[in-house]
């Protein structure tokens, strides 16, 4: 399988999942200016919206957007409860609330286009965020067992440090960052993207060349 991605972008959260579970999975870069892809392909003629993630499966069959990719990969794993079990909607509420309510406004924070309304967007995500600090039931979203939907959150969240979002005021929030961090699977998958802590706690990730051009100061920690 081919996952096409940007590292650090939301194409990370299937990373990781592959990374979890153990599956064989080929990592290909796609341009943002050109949509060209690291071996050579027209990534419009793979995804014509453009944006990644985007699975290519072994027959060739694509699937994108990046909860239904997850979802897709983690079937039948403890990644994603049973059908028919409550937590699996529970799971499934997380995603939609995470694409919709975090990562789609966390996206436009980056976009010098909606500068003139960063404000608003700014506080309707930090609305969203004391919502969910509430709401965490354990170690993770629904509980002690980590899912696809943690490890969507754990992407959305780690763009804070670059919307000027403090995630230290939501605790319960930030300690979910860190565990996250700290799982095996997931710095194998942070490693593979050359991604860089730039921070003591070691809880946010990002490209070097990401953390120079934002002047960001520190001895980087290696995932």
């Amino acid at each position: 399988m081919k996952l096409y991605m940007h590292a650090a972008a939301c194409s990370l959260s299937p990373h990781i999942i592959c990374r979890e579970l153990g599956l064989d999975i080929e990592l290909v870069q796609v341009d943002r200016q050109t949509h060209r892809t690291s071996d050579g392909e027209d990534y419009l003629s793979i995804n014509g919206n453009g944006y990644v993630p985007a699975l290519m499966l072994d027959d060739g069959k694509v699937l994108t957007e990046g909860p239904a990719i997850v979802q897709f990969l983690a079937e039948g794993s403890a990644l994603l409860p049973e059908l028919g079990d409550l937590s699996r909607s529970e799971v499934q509420s997380y995603l939609n609330f995470i694409t919709a309510e975090l990562h789609k406004p966390m996206v436009l924070l980056f976009n010098p286009a909606y500068s003139g309304v960063h404000g608003e967007i700014r506080a309707l995500i930090s609305k969203r965020l004391a919502w969910l600090n509430g709401r965490l039931a354990g170690a993770y979203l629904t509980g002690e067992a980590f899912t696809v939907a943690d490890a969507y959150l754990f992407v959305c969240l780690n763009w804070s440090p670059w919307t000027d979002i403090d995630l230290k005021q939501w605790p319960d929030l930030h300690g979910f960052m860190a565990r996250v961090a700290a799982r095996p699977k997931v710095r194998e998958a942070l490693q593979a993207e050359d991604l860089e802590a730039f921070d003591a706690d070691g809880v946010y990730f990002a490209p070097q060349a990401y953390l120079a051009s934002a002047g960001r100061t520190g001895e980087p920690v290696r995932p």
